[in-house]
């Protein structure tokens, strides 16, 4: 493949000589124009004509290009993106550019194939079994659904259950086939209410479901990869439980946004709880936090909460934060729907605390005038950080967003500064995608 090219003035199709007619353009318009010079190396057209550009958008200087690169090899697509921040960076009012990837496309009939094509996927996850995973999963995915139902015509949430050898979320649901399939031959959720459910129970008879390590890896995978959803803001993932190999299957088949871990208050299911926490953490799963469940029953007749466990609070050791302490409520036995009127106040707090944390996590708002790496070439990013850098007085610090570790630009700025030691240099990853990393000059 050869590398992208930017056209110049003359070589681009309606130039002009003047430029009274760029002195209108907005900073959008602007930009739009600059991507127009770019030229697609296969196509021999300029990627708008290509239809790579989805969206292009400038604010504070930044522009923020959405792009669909998904048919390029790697390399090809990371050449393809430098030469659009390259040209977009010159142009009038835009100070930064940065290259997003475009959503999935639907299929025709309003369907995608595949969970990435949730917006999020948040997944449900508990180390031992019994201690209430499907039923925090089943309340989530009713309570999140219940706060999208006034604005969306179509299911706004999913729920896959994941649990491929005791898959009971459509009894906890109260879903039920059949299970029909698209014009490709997906198969399509079952609605369950407003609800999109999707489960190996669905699909099965009543029988024991005995499959075997790889056969349980392929069921699971080609399910995650088939169902046609049809596109929900938020799909539920309820994990089956402990940290085996269906579990490692699904970190490595579904592009999970963040994990919620629910125990009780036990020390021997708070203790297997912190190997989860490692598990997630080792595979660059974000944990929003744990959901304490059954730590206490309130008494009908008097109203009293009695402690069921006693004792200090394990889960303060995982160093997590708490998403809910969800009592032993015979409200939380009956099934779900998704609509607030049917479901009990703290399940609707549960879902507003992983919406708050979820943000937390995952935003992104650095200084106005932080260094954006993200989407950059290797030279381009060096250039980016070096002009920043230059321009600093001493004890003044440099903002660095990127989206890979960017702890070897440590050595690089020494090198600049000619310093044995950087005053400071801290770096933090704010989510799989994103570090920050802050540099003072000496």
């Amino acid at each position: 493949m050869t590398d992208p090219t930017v056209d110049t003035p003359d070589e681009a199709d309606g130039a002009d000589d003047t430029d009274e007619p760029l002195a209108q353009e907005s900073p959008a318009d602007a930009a739009e124009a600059a991507l127009r010079k770019v030229r697609d190396p296969d196509a021999g057209v300029s990627v708008f004509e290509a239809g790579v550009i989805e969206d292009v958008e400038v604010a504070d200087g930044t522009a923020t290009i959405t792009a669909d690169l998904r048919e390029f090899p790697r390399d090809a697509a990371e050449r393809v993106s430098a030469a659009m921040v390259q040209a977009v960076s010159d142009a009038r009012g835009v100070s930064n550019a940065r290259v997003e990837g475009a959503d999935p496309k639907p299929d025709l009939d309003g369907r995608s194939s595949g969970i990435e094509t949730a917006d999020r996927v948040i997944a449900v996850a508990s180390t031992k079994g019994g201690v209430g995973k499907t039923t925090v999963a089943t309340t989530l995915a009713c309570a999140l659904a219940a706060g999208n139902s006034d604005s969306q015509d179509t299911p706004s949430v999913g729920l896959f259950d994941a649990d491929i050898y005791g898959p009971n979320v459509p009894e906890v649901i109260g879903a039920s086939g059949p299970v029909y399939s698209d014009d490709d031959g997906n198969p399509v959720p079952v609605d369950a209410g407003g609800l999109e459910v999707m489960s190996m129970a669905l699909l099965s008879d009543d029988g024991p479901l005995a499959w075997r390590g790889a056969m349980a890896h392929d069921a699971l995978s080609d399910l995650f990869e088939t169902t046609a959803w049809s596109g929900p803001d938020s799909v539920v993932v309820d994990m089956p439980p402990g940290t085996g190999d269906v579990t490692l299957t699904t970190l490595q088949e579904v592009p999970v946004d963040g994990v919620v871990l629910v125990t009780t208050p036990f020390h021997a299911a708070v203790s297997d709880t912190a190997r989860a926490l490692e598990l997630f953490e080792e595979n660059d799963v974000p944990v929003l936090g744990v959901v304490s469940n059954m730590g206490e029953f309130v008494c009908d007749e008097c109203g009293t909460p009695h402690d069921l466990f006693g004792g200090d609070d394990p889960i303060e050791a995982l160093e997590l934060p708490v998403l809910a302490e969800l009592p032993f409520d015979p409200e939380l036995q009956s099934t779900p729907a998704p609509s607030a009127d049917a479901l009990p106040e703290y399940a609707t707090e549960l879902a507003a605390a992983i919406d708050e944390r979820y943000e937390a996590v995952w935003s992104v708002d650095p200084p106005a005038d932080a260094v954006d790496l993200r989407g950059l070439d290797p030279e381009t990013r060096k250039e980016r950080v070096e002009k920043r850098f230059r321009e600093l007085g001493s004890g003044e610090e440099c903002f660095i967003v990127s989206d890979r570790d960017p702890t070897p630009v440590r050595g690089f700025l020494l090198d600049l500064t000619d310093a044995e030691e950087l005053p400071s240099f801290r770096v933090k990853r704010q989510n799989p995608e994103t570090w920050f990393a802050r540099a003072t000059r000496s």
